[in-house]
């Protein structure tokens, strides 16, 4: 009786999961298509498969090479404010570690659930109008973005650690600051080195796109190269920042394995 349950169930949710499929779909503007046109799509794979080697690095600063390294400084930068502060605000955020209070940890989760609810790119418009465009309101929009993510994740390794280790240093007397340093943190650290390698590499990622609005980076190249419809110059642009993020990947695999 409990499997046949289980079974419609499975069926009505699935067929849920259909209908919210054929609705949104139903409602988009298909308008577009109407100046479709498979010569286009030639030549924009022709262009595509044809890099502009002579962009690549010209020692003008304004090379892709050049930019590409712009963008991993932004990336890093921004993960390294966000990884800093976000540590203290999962300090106040942790539940386990305001056992006597529990108001102090939900308004700082609330901090947190409003910094992570805005993406880069919002941020980044807000703080080019603020400081002016350029690389340093890339790092302040990935910086802000970040402290929400990396808080909220630190708050949850920190809150479902094993207690046992913190209970035997209590019963000999330990007192909390001991217990955080000796016992806490070498629990969740190897946690926390992976989690911020990760975030530098969606930085990377999300730095790349920050130039689109001034903020800094590859991306403003990108969006005028692909505006002229220059083709050759849009593939060097992606083929680099796929080169990055693949080597960044193995990179920060290896750093990974040497930290645990």
């Amino acid at each position: 009786m409990i499997g046949t349950l289980r079974k419609y169930s499975t069926i009505w949710i699935l067929l849920c999961l259909i209908l919210l499929i054929i609705l949104s779909g139903y409602g988009l503007d298909y308008s577009a298509l109407n100046n479709f046109s498979p010569s286009m799509v030639i030549d924009t794979v022709r262009g595509l498969l044809k890099p502009d080697w002579s962009y690549f690095f010209d020692g003008s600063g304004e090379d892709v090479f050049s930019l590409m390294i712009l963008t991993i400084a932004i990336a890093f930068v921004g993960t390294a404010i966000g990884t800093i502060l976000a540590f203290p605000l999962m300090l106040l955020a942790s539940h386990n570690l305001w056992s006597r209070n529990t108001l102090v940890p939900k308004i700082t989760k609330i901090i947190l659930d409003v910094l992570r609810s805005f993406p880069e790119l919002i941020y980044a418009i807000i703080f080019v109008k603020m400081v002016g465009p350029g690389p340093f309101a890339g790092v302040l929009a990935i910086g802000v973005h970040q402290i929400g993510m990396l808080g909220k994740l630190f708050t949850e390794e920190m809150e479902k650690m094993n207690e046992d280790a913190i209970e035997a240093m209590h019963s000999v007397g330990a007192n909390p600051v001991q217990t955080f340093f000796y016992a806490r943190l070498p629990q969740v650290m190897p946690t926390y080195t992976s989690l911020i390698l990760n975030h530098f590499e969606i930085g990377v990622r999300s730095a790349a796109t920050l130039g689109l609005v001034g903020a800094g980076g590859i991306g403003a190249p990108l969006i005028f190269a692909i505006q002229a419809r220059n083709w050759d110059k849009v593939s060097i642009i992606l083929l680099v920042v796929v080169v990055t993020v693949f080597v960044l990947d193995i990179v920060n695999g290896w750093l990974r394995k040497k930290l645990k």
